[in-house]
């Protein structure tokens, strides 16, 4: 009897224990990260954590630390150890020291996601799962834009259209899925599917109208135009590039004359900058020059190693100047450019690393295919919006990038010839 019981016992334990379930765990979890990605931070947090658990049952160490040697793994690495050793020269105090670490410590999942994926079958689950989350936030949006009372956000700080989190957050989501369907789109006209494309350009569309009427965003408003001309670039004739960038003007025109949302946007920036030249106004475009103004000049003081991790806030406190109302008097921690806020910190090592990493990532997405393309989106839409804040460094955006181009990096590499022998039994 005792025997007949222990058969099916061992075999649960067998299965249990096969890496086979852990790789499907592993993948239901990076699922859920993409799903929770749009609408709450604390959930994305508690996903990640489960998925390294459970990859970290299942790797091949050996395989994994052989993958480390690739330049596309080593140079994230490289840019934390920088940030570790950079507290050793910083005059902040230890715990600005240590807080200015972490930002850096999401780039350490990048070389298990791309061992992850290059194994799992499963990638394009995760950005499918993180289109029909923002397009259930796009449907929210739209909702809260008639009924502001119905946000998830406290009142004092709800804005019309901004369901959770902000619009930088969500625009940036916006952004990448609008651009990212124009190759399914095209894909499919050609294979003469026409329906589907037609449900994917209505969401896509759908996108873009609720940046220009609902929520707008001066970022997403530079970066959109440049993701697409990197599409138009690589995968259209001249000839079609031309006719949709007629087309686009054409629309964008007309988005301009009937949006006032988007008018107000574009007025803002000069009238801002005027503010800030003439009277010292803390405008949004005032401070942003102000800190780039200031932190060159950080940069040229320490060029070679820069001031230390977690150095900056100490400088824009010794550099305030003014009543505490003016631009110059702002004291920040982050100065709203990815490059300056590496360069105080680590100086020129840390830009050529910066840099080196947003190379190899794109180099890494050469060629055709639809998780190439997410890929390169991904990076080419972080290099770009990262000349107006930090989204490397960022929370959302960090982990916008480290997960776009951890998946679709695995996926990439997973086909290119000779990789097939590599996978594991559990894929």
């Amino acid at each position: 009897m005792s025997a007949t019981m222990a058969s099916p016992i061992s075999r649960l334990l067998r299965l249990w224990l096969a890496p086979v379930v852990w790789v499907t765990v592993a993948d239901i979890f990076a699922i859920l990260t993409a799903l929770a990605f749009p609408w709450s931070t604390s959930l994305v947090a508690i996903f990640v954590l489960c998925w390294l658990g459970a990859v970290a049952l299942v790797m091949d160490y050996g395989v994994y630390l052989q993958s480390l040697k690739r330049p596309i793994c080593f140079l994230p690495l490289a840019l934390v150890a920088l940030a570790l050793a950079g507290t050793l020269w910083s005059d902040a105090s230890w715990g600005a020291r240590l807080y200015a670490v972490s930002p850096t410590i999401k780039l350490l999942v990048l070389p298990g996601l791309f061992y992850h994926f290059a194994r799992s079958g499963r990638g394009m689950w995760v950005f499918i799962a993180f289109l029909v989350s923002c397009t259930l936030l796009m449907a929210m949006s739209w909702i809260v834009a008639f009924d502001p009372s119905l946000s998830l956000k406290p009142s004092a700080e709800a804005e019309p259209g901004i369901f959770v989190k902000n619009y930088i957050d969500q625009s940036q989501e916006f952004a990448l899925c609008a651009v990212a369907l124009a190759y399914p789109i095209i894909s499919l006209l050609r294979a003469k599917k026409i329906g589907l494309a037609l449900l994917l350009g209505a969401v896509s569309l759908g996108f873009v109208v609720n940046m220009a009427f609902v929520v707008v965003s001066r970022t997403a408003m530079v970066t959109i135009p440049i993701m697409l001309a990197v599409f138009a670039l690589l995968h259209l004739k001249w000839r079609t590039s031309l006719m949709i960038f007629c087309m686009a003007i054409i629309l964008a025109g007309l988005a301009f004359a009937t949006s006032s949302q988007l008018r107000s946007k574009t007025e803002s920036f000069f009238r801002d900058y005027h503010l800030y030249a003439t009277d010292n106004v803390p405008t949004s475009i005032g401070v942003r020059l102000e800190f780039w103004r200031k932190s060159l000049r950080f940069f040229a003081e320490a060029p070679f190693l820069g001031h230390g991790t977690g150095s900056t806030r100490g400088l824009f406190e010794q550099a305030a100047t003014g009543d505490s109302y003016s631009a110059t008097s702002q004291v920040i921690g982050n100065p709203h450019n990815q490059t300056l806020n590496v360069a105080v910190q680590w100086g020129a090592i840390g830009i050529v690393l910066l840099y080196a990493i947003w190379l190899v990532h794109l180099m890494l997405f050469r060629g055709e295919g639809l998780a190439t393309w997410i890929g390169l989106l991904v990076v080419v839409q972080n290099i770009v919006t990262s000349l107006f804040n930090s989204h490397l460094f960022d929370f959302h955006e960090g982990w916008m990038y480290v997960l776009g181009v951890g998946v679709a990096g695995g996926m990439t590499l997973a086909a290119k010839p000779g990789h097939a022998s590599m996978k594991s039994a559990g894929s």
